[in-house]
């Protein structure tokens, strides 16, 4: 890798939306799960 090449990171915002993403892809899992939950009590 030359000392010209430019970095492979990804610029703020987009990281920013990648984590926002990342968290709530694990709240609709977790919904997802607490509302089977709730059926199978019913």
């Amino acid at each position: 890798m030359l000392w010209s090449d430019p970095d492979n990171e990804p610029p703020e915002d987009l990281r920013d939306t990648q984590d926002m993403l990342r968290r709530l892809g694990v709240l609709v899992a977790l919904a997802m799960v607490f509302a089977m939950l709730v059926i199978g009590v019913r």
